[in-house]
């Protein structure tokens, strides 16, 4: 199962947060939002489609991630979770930790956005720049 969301780049990403990786639909971002990669998304949490939903509600179910961006392609590995809910309308969050929101499509994930590679993070911060951020669920 695969699918794709599209986004673009923001002058005040910062990519240094530890924990988690962000994507938004919203078209601003402040430098306080540390852990998102890309805004103007195509799609939030809601609108994922639901065979993707019901697929990576399955704690066995492996998601890899994968930031495509200019040629450059940053992959994240991460595992789904029974409690997933997957209903914000903005936001796609990626966590380290197990922690579960409506912001939250995978758990226990084994990058954050501190370790995307700091020449990923400057072309990131052209606001020019279209990514798209892809989920395959195994």
């Amino acid at each position: 199962m695969h699918f794709e969301i599209p986004f673009t780049g923001h002058e005040n990403i910062r990519s240094i947060h530890k924990n988690t990786i962000e994507i938004t639909k919203e078209a601003s971002l402040t430098p306080s939002g540390d852990c998102i990669i890309g805004v103007g998304a195509k799609c939030g949490c809601k609108e994922i489609p639901n065979n993707i939903k019901k697929k990576i509600k399955d704690p066995n179910s492996i998601i890899i991630f994968s930031i495509k961006v200019n040629g450059y392609s940053f992959k994240i590995k991460g595992k789904g979770h029974k409690d997933l809910i997957c209903s914000d309308p903005k936001d796609i969050v990626l966590r380290k930790s197990n922690y579960i929101c409506p912001r939250t499509l995978a758990v226990n994930c084994d990058k954050a956005s501190d370790a995307i590679p700091r020449k990923l993070v400057q072309i990131l911060q052209n606001p020019k720049t279209k990514g798209v951020f892809s989920i395959e669920v195994l």
